[in-house]
Order: structure tokens, then sequence, then C-alpha cells
């Protein structure tokens, strides 16, 4: 019968908190009292309400997000309601920063910033009956070489099932205006001796999917290499996922990179946008000559799978500088690109720019840019479909030769941005879009809109979706496939980075 029970709502089941378990690992003589329990976010409110008070715990702990708040809030209320002596305590990054505009009013103590070692020190109080005086617990950074690390609190099933989380530093030293980790802008490492040494243990337990949460993994040369340089020295299959700073490749992690066997190593790379100007504005260093050459090495030099950002909204970016971005952006890689909407979270200095930009935001999480003096709400609207559809005919690869039809000359962003008017004026949707649909719509616009012949469509359009093995032929290309010479049904490692990101 658990006293604490650590709990949050993942965004889905294949994803672990890595952030319970810090806390966890660092409650000390409680830790035989507590337990996590993780649920998702599309998990029934009451349902999880149910489960958590079951055991009748004396603190329940919840860490909250900002894909979570919502459903966080009304699981704190439904406790309250429903077990109002339980003491619930918050944490995480969307009660850490204020404003807080999601209503936690209901909860008992909210601790904000790094909680590994308060939250123990809160639960010691209230266990003994000494209740603090202050509701709002301003928690200090931690020593990450004193605290214990949470590895071995991943479970079996973790193992089995779920991505590990994993992190060797915290802290940014850049000031990006969108990005809470610009607050913290002294990068803090964890002693990598002793970090290698449990990761030795995750991968003894099977572990062959490590993705790293910090910000910044190739800023110290020396450390990035050492961390290469554990997984090049074990035997693939294994997949690895780090954030990178875009204009930093010095030789060593160069030839590094290169080692990697294909569909094992993903680069996420924060380009968010190529003009200089708007860049200044965030208070983004921007060195354009130097991710170019990054990017080109990257592109024709490894196997590495990029994930490259880019940002709708930006104060002083408008439309036409955001398609210009993709252009530029799409004629340097073919990898996927992620297209996001500016979010102004709390804690974030992105208001000192509302009034000179007219920036107007969604008072509800993901707290998204409404309108600003560039981009009316209708642009905005546009572009988030626009997004969307990018995802599934672009990033997820299943129409490699068939999709460039869209934009002849390279012109990628007014291509694709009619062509997603279209699809959206067809199917009044976003969600629920078969890929047959998905298919036949690109058929459709390409040969009564654009003109293109269809025999020629038909052809590629075979060749991009019958590449993938146990794939059915959408009926509409079946009169055309006489035409076509049988497609090879391999699956190209390629193709299986493209899917484990769809």
């Amino acid at each position: 019968m658990p006293d604490i029970i650590l709990t949050t709502l993942n965004a889905r089941y294949t994803h672990s908190a890595i952030g319970l378990r810090y806390l966890f690992a660092n409650l000390g003589d409680l830790q035989d009292r507590a337990t996590i329990k993780e649920f998702v976010i599309n998990d029934n409110v009451q349902d999880v309400a149910e489960k958590l008070l079951k055991d009748n715990p004396a603190i329940i702990g919840i860490g909250v997000y900002i894909w979570n708040a919502d459903p966080c809030r009304e699981l704190l209320e439904t406790i309250k309601k429903v077990s109002p002596e339980t003491i619930v305590v918050l944490g995480g990054p969307e009660v850490s920063y204020s404003p807080l505009r999601v209503n936690f009013d209901a909860a008992d103590f909210i601790i904000q910033g790094e909680g590994d070692l308060a939250f123990a020190e809160l639960c010691n109080s209230i266990l003994s009956g000494d209740l603090p005086a202050e509701r709002i617990i301003k928690a200090v950074p931690v020593n990450l070489d004193a605290i214990e690390l949470p590895y071995r609190y991943y479970s079996d099933e973790d193992v089995a099932n779920r991505y590990i989380y994993v992190e060797a530093s915290r802290g940014c030293p850049f000031l990006c205006e969108f990005c809470l980790s610009s607050i913290d802008k002294k990068v803090r490492p964890i002693f990598l001796d002793r970090l290698l040494d449990e990761f030795e243990l995750l991968w003894a337990r099977g572990v062959r999917s490590f993705k790293f949460i910090d910000r910044t993994f190739n800023l110290n040369v020396d450390v990035a290499n050492r961390l290469l340089d554990f997984f090049l020295a074990k035997q693939p299959p294994y997949f690895v996922h780090f954030e990178v700073i875009p204009d930093h490749f010095p030789d060593s992690v160069r030839e590094r990179i290169k080692l990697f066997p294909p569909a094992s190593l993903q680069l996420e790379i924060g380009i968010q946008t190529l003009n200089p100007e708007v860049a200044c504005n965030i208070r983004r260093n921007l060195k354009l000559e130097k991710i170019a050459e990054n990017i080109r090495f990257l592109e024709t030099e490894t196997s590495a799978h990029m994930h490259l950002d880019l940002i709708v909204g930006l104060p002083g970016e408008s439309l036409q500088s955001f398609g210009n971005n993709l252009d530029q952006l799409s004629a340097m890689t073919h990898s996927e690109i992620q297209i996001g909407i500016l979010k102004k979270l709390s804690g974030t200095t992105l208001d000192r720019h509302d009034e000179q930009f007219g920036m107007v935001y969604s008072d509800r999480p993901p707290y998204d840019i409404l309108k600003n003096n560039e981009l009316g709400f209708d642009d905005i609207q546009c572009m988030k479909r626009f997004a969307r559809f990018w995802d599934l005919y672009y990033n997820s690869g299943n129409f490699k030769q068939s999709l460039p039809l869209l934009w002849p000359e390279g012109r990628v962003f007014e291509g694709f941005y009619a062509f997603s008017v279209w699809v959206y004026g067809e199917t009044a949707s976003t969600w629920k879009i078969s890929l047959d649909r998905l298919a036949l719509l690109l058929f459709r616009y390409l040969t009564e809109v654009k003109g293109h012949d269809a025999r020629a469509l038909a052809a590629l359009l075979i060749g991009d979706l019958m590449k993938i093995e146990g794939r059915n032929m959408p009926n509409f290309l079946k009169p055309y496939r006489q035409d076509t010479p049988k497609s090879k049904q391999v699956l190209s490692a390629h193709n299986k980075r493209q899917l484990r990101h769809i």
C-alpha cells in the first residue's frame, strides 16, 4: 500500500516520464513507500483517479506538461473532490513559471523548478505532520553529480515497450526566446563516467533505443565524442536520438557520425528560421553558411536520419519569409522537416514582442499564436493545416517520386500551400485520412488541377506506395498497374527510418 504515488499523463503509451523516475530515485528512505503509475492523455480521467486512489495514498505527485495540462487539471479536481484528505503535489514545466494559465488552485502544493530533491523533502514534511507554510515551493537547481540517477527505475515493461529517455546535461547557453531552456543559461553536465555506467546497465537489460533530451548534445565536443564512442562500440541494431546545434560539427564529431550504420542515429536539428532579421528578433544565433555546410555533410556523407524544425509565426516573419525558409531547407536536404506553430510559454520573454508585432496567443494549452501583424488568423489556420498535410505527405516518405510534381522549379512552399488548401477543401479534415485516400487526392489534384498525364503519374504513385512489402495497391491505381514494371517490394533502410517517425 504505497503512501506516495508519482504519476503523469504521457502523450502516448510508448513514452515514459524520466522526471518521475528522478523523483523516485531521490526519495531516500521513502522509496519503499512509493510507486510510479503512468497513464496517457486519452485515458478517462475518472478511471485514472479511481486507480490512483484505490490504495488510499497520502500523497499523489503529478507531473504537468504543456500537452497534459488540461487533463491534469481535471484529474487534480476529481481527486480533491473524491478524496480531499489526499495531498496532491504538482511539478513540471507547466507549473514552474508564472503566470499559471491553467487553474491549479485545487493543488495542495506546487514545486516550481527542479524537484529532484525538493519533492522528497516535501514528502518527509507532509508524512511527519509538519506541513510547509508556503504552498508554492521554489526549488533551486540541483547538483547533478550529487543526486541519484533514474535509470535503474525503468521497469522491464518500459524496456520492452517504451522509449527510454536519458540526459547527459541540463540547460542551454543560448537565448532563443520561444524556448524554456533559454531560462537556464548555464549547461550543467552529468559526470560522464557515472552516466556511462548506467547506460551499460540499461544495455545489459536489453535497451536498444536511447532518446537524449539534452538541448545541446554537440556543444561539448569531448562529451559528444565519448557518447558517440559508447554506441559505436556496441553491436547494432540500436537507435540513438540527439538534439544538436546546427552550426557546430567539428571534424572529430563528423568522423564518428559517419561510422553509424543506417537506421541507428537520428539528429533533431532546430533551424526555426533562416531569416537573419527574424532570428535577431528572437535572439537566436544564426550562422547560415555553417548550417548549410553541416546539413550538406549530414545529407551526403552520413546515414543519419535528420529531423529539422521550422516555426510558423515568429515575430517579424511573413508568410513569404517562412516560404523562403522552407524552399531553402528542402533544397539542402531530403530529410524530415517538422513545421511547428509558435507557442508562448510562461517563463519565456516572447511577450516583449507582443505590442510591436501584434502577437496574439491562445490562453489555452499549447498557447499557440492566433495572429500577428504579418499573419492573420486565417493564415495561421491555413498553416496549421499545411503542417499537418506536410507530415502526411512529405515527412511520411510515402510519396518521394510523385510529390515533387507539386513544386516545379523548386517553389516548394508555393506548390504545397496551394495543394494543402485544395485538400482541405475536399476533406474538411486533417485527421483520419487513409493512405489510399491521400494517394487519390494527390492523383486527382495533379491530374485534374495541374494537368499531369494520368498514366505517367500512376506509375510514379505505384512505385512510391508499393515499395513497402505487404501493402495493398489502392483500387484507383489497379487499372494502371499493367503499364508499370513490377516494383521491387523491398523495404530499404531509408524507408525503415521514415516509417519509424510516422
